[in-house]
């Protein structure tokens, strides 16, 4: 038996737009300049809080951080429901999630920095919620790259971390893997370099959702 663990945005859905978008309106409507969206792909995969008070330069996050992740999430559905502002699955990535449901010693869960609610948004809309049967979020958990997103999962479903595969696109997904004891996957079609995530312990690079099935099976 195996854990498979994915990331969500970068890995699974390209978000970057959209959030790159909820996130510079917050900023405004605070009076900053709109980040650049080179900035805003560094902090995907944070806790939003963490992401917002780094993404000002700030060692923790404060009132206004915490004021500005109240207003990034009351604003999200209405910015998610424009019509240019859609989070498509990347190429592949519905064919691989199929393929291995399919195989009964596989386990799929998700490891994500985004709220329970955005996960199961994505989960339900792309017809995944019958495959992943454990999950972790910034909801239940302390941002990556603390560990306790996969050893919660591990627990759950009685799996050791040696035995768990987590995939992500972030160079907090590989730290994170790695901290916990699992296999670290990066993937090139996400928000990071291949470089960077090589650097942040990933053990192997998938260029393509297809190369995944070599690392899993």
């Amino acid at each position: 038996m195996k854990l498979v663990l994915f990331d969500c945005d970068g890995t699974l859905v390209d978000s970057v737009r959209l959030i790159h978008e909820v996130m510079a309106r917050t900023f405004v409507a605070f009076g900053y300049k709109r980040p650049d969206v080179s900035a805003t792909k560094s902090i995907i995969g944070l806790t939003l809080d963490i992401a917002i008070a780094r993404l000002q330069g700030k060692p923790h996050v404060d009132e206004e951080a915490i004021a500005m992740t109240a207003h990034y999430k009351s604003i999200f559905p209405d910015v998610r429901d424009e019509a240019d502002m859609q989070t498509p699955l990347f190429d592949g990535i519905k064919p691989l999630i199929e393929t291995l449901a399919a195989h009964e010693e596989l386990l799929l869960g998700a490891v994500t920095g985004k709220s329970r609610r955005g996960l199961t948004h994505i989960l339900a809309v792309n017809d995944f919620t019958p495959y992943f049967i454990v999950s972790r979020t910034a909801d239940d958990c302390p941002s990556k790259p603390h560990p306790a997103m996969v050893t919660e999962c591990c627990d759950e479903t009685g799996m050791d971390p040696h035995d768990t595969i987590v995939i992500g696109d972030a160079i907090y997904d590989m730290q994170m893997a790695k901290a916990a004891g699992a296999t670290a996957i990066g993937v090139a079609w996400g928000y990071a370099s291949v470089e960077d995530l090589l650097a942040a312990g990933a053990d192997a690079i998938a260029h393509h959702p297809n190369d995944l099935l070599s690392h899993i099976l």
